[in-house]
């Protein structure tokens, strides 16, 4: 099964046509899944982006939207998610205490993907412009006043650095991708390896990110942008993975990669969320639905993760889902 990545920045409300019809998503788990406790934590009216999937329903090839685009506050009480609304992609908070409504943090055309900083102050995100894709930053807290990071290149991905000094990004340049990073002091652009999806390790100078192999899978890669060792943690012959990060307690690594289901006698791929240990060993399946479960972030107590699918609806409408994670 050859797996790839959809490196297009469109964000968009994935809607119910061609294969997804023929899938039902009204079921809120299935029998893999038992023993799993999942909770709603958006509504219909929230809108929720989403991330674009693309497979061809006669064979297994997929692609999707590796990019994150919901996102847990530092201090565990709020989730910030991407909200299509009048023709636009804007980032919403929702308390994660009630279910009360969401409030607007941005106002702006086309947010991409976005992370919260360390301390909750501050969000950085892409937003696309035609064929361009630039990074900002913004208060989490008031205001839409926004500091302009890079521009006229197609950056997206961004996370900030342990120590917040930093932001890295990912860097699309023709057909390849490259991790960068901008110093927020001094304004320096620097550039250390191929690859996607950063995601700096607390402490020791190195960073989790995702390399696609030669037949196209996504590989989970560990570098050490300080001495410049580069290692392959989680790489198969079959599937395809994307978007790591670390557990809270430091000992597993969440992600989303390819899976097949059989439905009649057709083969359908899918996305799932997937955990293995920190050295690529003990690779797990968490979520088997044919919903597309993707964008997985940690709470930050480590107990549960927070998710965006479309199961629990015979419409196909995305919301985010919260599971428990007992290993």
């Amino acid at each position: 099964m050859k797996t790839f990545f959809c490196l297009s920045l469109a964000c968009a409300l994935l809607p119910l046509t061609g294969a997804a019809q023929r899938v039902d998503y009204s079921v809120l788990y299935v029998s893999q899944e038992s023993g799993t406790e999942f909770t709603k934590i958006t509504d219909d009216g929230d809108y929720v982006c989403m991330p674009k999937v693309k497979r061809e329903w006669r064979g297994d090839n997929i692609s999707w939207y590796s990019n994150k685009v919901i996102d847990v506050s530092p201090d565990g009480k709020n989730i910030a998610f991407l909200s299509a609304r009048n023709n636009t992609s804007n980032i919403f908070i929702k308390k994660l205490s009630n279910s009360g409504g969401s409030v607007q943090r941005t106002n702006r055309q086309n947010i991409q993907d976005f992370s919260f900083s360390p301390d909750g102050q501050n969000i950085c995100f892409s937003e696309r412009d035609g064929r361009i894709a630039q990074i900002y930053q913004t208060s989490a807290i008031s205001g839409y006043v926004c500091r302009q990071i890079t521009n006229n290149a197609v950056d997206f991905m961004p996370v900030y650095s342990e120590n917040m000094e930093q932001i890295f990004f990912t860097r699309q340049e023709r057909n390849s991708t490259s991790i960068w990073s901008y110093n927020l002091a001094n304004n320096y652009l620097s550039n250390y390896t191929r690859g996607m999806n950063p995601y700096p390790l607390k402490g020791n100078g190195s960073m989790l990110c995702v390399r696609s192999n030669s037949e196209g899978r996504g590989e989970i890669w560990r570098v050490d942008i300080n001495r410049g060792t580069e290692e392959c943690l989680l790489s198969d012959p079959v599937r395809s993975f994307s978007s790591p990060s670390l557990s809270p307690n430091g000992k597993w690594i969440l992600l989303v990669g390819s899976s097949v289901l059989t439905v009649g006698k057709k083969a359908y791929a899918n996305t799932d969320v997937f955990v293995c240990k920190t050295d690529g060993t003990d690779l797990r399946q968490l979520t088997y639905h044919a919903a597309d479960d993707l964008s997985p972030v940690w709470d930050k107590s480590g107990r549960y993760v927070y998710f965006i699918s479309q199961r629990g609806s015979a419409e196909g409408t995305a919301n985010i889902w919260r599971m428990t994670f007992d290993f």
